[in-house]
């Protein structure tokens, strides 16, 4: 049968959500690409968008929202079709938006690259609303059996960035009160360690020095398979039988955050220094009520095993604020948990009810006006914790990848943007080309510019 590819003309990928969201939509964007469509320079000017959506919180849907409405405008003739997290959650809603052409949920994303290439026409378009969306929320295994292609790894670089993100296990089998994601992921699956290893070569062999490791439940990775397989031993596998120069998680819960994982990461500079492990409260109350697996002094003993082995490495953390029922001094709480350990960054979050999750129902929500009172309190706090960890770094030599500028900032020939090993976003003075190690001293703060240096890093380059 031959396919007329030319049925799509232009197209266009606009991102939403967590890393693991971006490189489902980077796996689209290269299936497109594969079958001969063209990628447009902007939204406005695509025949076709896909809006690969985030359902987290109730602002990402309404970010997801206006986006389609202002896409819309635009250009009434673009065909939107939308994926991801929030298409699944509530596929009937997005479908109702004018200019909606598709609505295809996280079951069936893989589809898309067929969909777009061989049914869409110029007329008779109607919704794509899978009916196990509408009648499966908690979806089954048999779905994800059929479509495995979920986990399938992003070649060419997630988002044409420099450090391309490898997605290597998805969904969850977690149900934290609060959260959504398990209903629209499913249960948790994940990428066979040879087709990871695979993947990893074929990137550091096309040129990328650092690459990304992601999943909705990272340390996870494994449990599925008979027998089950480890997180640290696919580590190992991938440091024994690659050749990537750098490696970095993404995120990884704290109970998965061991002793010899830590060891491993300080065994070799090919582990990047930088641990995104979500907190969600300092308040052992609450975090029962969010139906956590660890309490504070769990927590407490991940970081300072970090600090023992890797003193000058990044830790992050997810916040939630505003769970049903916090209350001041939970809040107060929280708030002397994370000054009194030595966090590098935050994600603040308040907290937004999702339905059918266990939270929604819960009693004493918290008005909005203090909840945005204390996300202030809790995003100041980070910025304190951020200057911080650039003052404690500041003088020592780092190994610094030089990326490329981001979209919001024009490409200059005074500075290179760069990422160290620890997670120090630098400003490398001259203009450098991407996906270069270089050595660089870390200044005190990210807006100074920093001199490489430049007798050390001839072989590098």
């Amino acid at each position: 049968m031959t396919v007329n590819y030319s049925l799509v003309g232009t197209f266009f990928i606009e991102q939403f959500g967590c890393r693991a969201t971006q490189a489902d939509g980077a796996a689209i964007e290269s299936q497109l690409l594969q079958r001969g469509c063209a990628l447009a320079s902007s939204a406005e000017t695509a025949d076709v968008v896909v809006l690969n959506t985030c359902t987290v919180t109730a602002a990402a849907d309404a970010q997801a929202r206006d986006a389609i409405r202002k896409l819309h405008v635009a250009n009434p003739a673009t065909r939107i079709v939308v994926t991801g997290c929030y298409a699944q959650r509530s596929p009937e809603e997005l479908a109702a938006l004018p200019g909606v052409s598709h609505v295809v949920g996280n079951s069936h994303k893989p589809q898309i690259p067929d969909l777009l290439t061989r049914t869409l026409r110029a007329t008779g378009l109607v919704n794509f609303v899978p009916a196990e969306n509408l009648l499966a929320p908690i979806l089954t295994g048999d779905i994800f059996e059929q479509h495995n292609v979920l986990v399938a790894p992003v070649l060419g670089g997630e988002g044409n960035h420099t450090r391309p993100t490898l997605k290597i296990q998805d969904g969850c089998n977690n149900r934290c009160a609060f959260c959504v994601i398990p209903f629209v992921r499913g249960k948790s699956r994940s990428l066979p360690p040879e087709t990871v290893v695979a993947e990893i070569r074929k990137l550091a062999g096309s040129g990328y020095k650092e690459i990304v490791l992601s999943g909705i439940n990272l340390g996870a990775w494994g449990r599925d398979f008979t027998p089950r397989h480890d997180f640290l031993d696919l580590l190992k596998q991938i440091l024994d039988e690659t050749s990537v120069e750098r490696l970095r998680l993404s995120s990884i819960e704290p109970l998965d955050v061991t002793r010899d994982l830590i060891l491993l990461f300080a065994s070799t500079p090919r582990l990047a220094e930088h641990f995104h492990m979500p907190l969600q409260s300092g308040s052992d109350r609450i975090l029962a009520a969010m139906h956590r697996w660890y309490r504070t002094e769990h927590y407490t003993r991940r970081v300072e095993l970090i600090r023992e082995h890797l003193p000058h490495a990044a830790i992050g953390a997810d916040v939630i604020t505003g769970f049903p029922g916090e209350t001041a001094e939970d809040h107060a709480a929280t708030l002397e948990f994370i000054e009194r350990r030595s966090f590098t960054y935050l994600h603040v979050f308040s907290y937004s009810s999702r339905p059918g999750t266990r939270a929604a129902s819960l009693p004493n929500h918290v008005v909005p006006n203090t909840v945005q009172q204390r996300a202030r309190q809790l995003r100041a706090l980070s910025e304190t914790k951020s200057a911080a960890f650039y003052r404690s770094q500041s003088g020592r030599t780092l190994s610094v990848l030089t990326l490329r500028h981001s979209g919001d900032v024009p490409d200059s020939t005074e500075w290179t943007p760069g990422l160290s090993s620890n997670y120090l976003k630098l400003r490398i003075s001259g203009t450098w080309a991407s996906n270069l190690f270089v050595n660089a001293i870390c200044p005190s703060s990210p807006q100074v510019m920093v001199s490489p240096a430049l007798e050390e890093n001839l072989a590098a380059t």
